[in-house]
């Protein structure tokens, strides 16, 4: 059986090979839905959120210092204001994003009293969705979950406002749980270690939850909450034009329901060039923490990161992972918020400081780095995924989990994607193809080679 497989596989193989990359100018196709100048193409209108790295002036693309924000509102003055007000924000980002207005003391109680209130699982879901089927990738777990979730919901297929927003808080809620259970199937069924399957509990934040779950004891301390709630308001959001947000807006203009949406944008969520980049930043700063003898040697390490950019260390990609923005230029404000955040974190524990310092001299040094070898002065950043990774260590998060948890904190903003294309717009994506194949002959069997 393999062999006569291999045989296909050995046809298909001539049949597909990269495009050559002249033949997108030729025929003036955007490749990746990116203009010459690397801005994005224009698809849509959002409410929801905005992301501005660069302006345009006399046409070309001038570098400024990145800003988010959430329905107009600074992604800075929520963190930080919640922050200073001693309280968990997530909750209050997802209420934002949903109905579009920052809700008053008395609505925001109600609302997360509601998210505690369905993050309970359906009965016998976990045994019969997760726990039969357990699964070594745990972000296909929660694109089964959440798919599953359509035989559980007695209206799954309506569209209006109401429903989806009912199906939205229900998947806001329940979804950190799949993750928690997911990782616990996981562990055991795959890893052989012992499974801890904790109820989620009711009074307690979505952050505080997902250490609740995770942890055999259930302990964890009120900072590392804090650090986690301040990721997850960081992460709820990027804009409409960003891989998994543009595939929700894709799968909700057909019409379909919200599960099958949700699942497809966790499956976008899941590639390494979106998602999952956090891994590659800690794959290449495991491979510097290896390779560099003194992590406090500028030299020895920017002699290293022009190695990496050579092709001649890491996965031989060429690529600085964790630095450069398809959007941003002189800064991410996630990465600054991040960072900050991260450092005094790290300032608990000396071999976190030291780790802590080596990430920043990385960031520090790569745009000079990244000169010397590609002789490119273009403006680069840092990401959020440059810290991202580092702050899930420091919390004793597992690396299966590192972008499950990013999934447990998009649903927000996929949420609100999906209510504005399906309401806002109602016209199905349908974007145009150049098809490059001659026309051929058919050609009857018996005379074929």
């Amino acid at each position: 059986m393999k062999e006569k497989q291999r045989s296909f596989y050995a046809a298909a193989e001539k049949q597909y090979q990269p495009f050559p990359k002249e033949l997108f100018k030729a025929y003036g196709v955007k490749r990746g839905l990116r203009n010459e100048d690397e801005t994005g193409v224009m698809a849509g209108l959002t409410a929801v959120g905005q992301v501005k790295g660069y302006y345009i002036e006399d046409g070309e693309k001038m570098p400024m210092e990145g800003h988010l924000k959430y329905r107009g509102y600074d992604i800075y003055d929520i963190v930080e204001n919640c922050e200073r007000e001693g309280r968990f924000g997530y909750e209050e980002v997802a209420f934002l994003l949903l109905f579009g207005e920052l809700p008053n003391r008395e609505t925001l109680q109600k609302f997360t009293e509601l998210l505690g209130d369905l993050r309970a699982l359906p009965e016998g879901f976990a045994e019969d969705m997760i726990l039969k089927a357990p699964s070594a990738n745990i972000m296909n777990k929660m694109a089964r979950s959440v798919l599953a979730m359509y035989s559980y919901d007695d209206n799954p297929d309506e569209t209006t406002v109401d429903n989806i927003l009912r199906q939205s808080i229900e998947l806001i809620a329940r979804l950190p749980v799949m993750a928690a259970v997911g990782y616990q199937a996981k562990r055991h069924y795959h890893d052989g270690e012992s499974m801890y399957l904790h109820v989620p509990q009711k009074h307690l934040s979505t952050a505080e939850n997902l250490l609740y779950m995770l942890r055999p004891d259930n302990k964890y301390t009120r900072q590392e909450a804090e650090m986690l709630d301040a990721l997850l308001m960081i992460q709820a959001e990027h804009g409409g034009g960003n891989n998994s947000a543009f595939t929700t807006r894709v799968v909700s203009s057909s019409g379909t329901d919200t599960y099958s949406a949700i699942a497809a944008a966790i499956g976008s969520l899941k590639g390494p060039k979106h998602g999952g980049a956090n891994a590659k930043v800690m794959g290449m700063m495991n491979d510097i923490m290896a390779n560099v003898s003194d992590w406090t040697d500028e030299e020895e390490v920017g002699a290293y990161i022009e190695k990496i950019l050579r092709k001649e260390a890491y996965d031989g990609a060429g690529l600085i992972y964790g630095m450069g923005h398809a959007v941003y230029t002189y800064s991410d404000p996630r990465c600054i918020l991040l960072k900050e955040r991260a450092e005094r974190l790290a300032s608990n524990n000396p071999e976190w400081k030291k780790e802590f310092d080596l990430y920043a001299m990385v960031e520090r040094l790569t745009p000079e780095c990244f000169f010397k070898v590609k002789k490119n002065k273009k403006v680069m950043c840092a990401n959020v995924d440059m810290y991202s990774g580092f702050v899930y260590k420091m919390l004793n998060i597992p690396p299966e989990l590192y972008t499950p948890v990013f999934a447990v904190a998009r649903i927000a903003g996929w949420s609100a994607h999906r209510l504005e294309e399906t309401i806002g717009c109602s016209r199905i994506i349908r974007p145009a193809y150049k098809s490059i194949v001659e026309q051929k002959k058919y050609i009857p069997i018996e005379e074929r080679s």
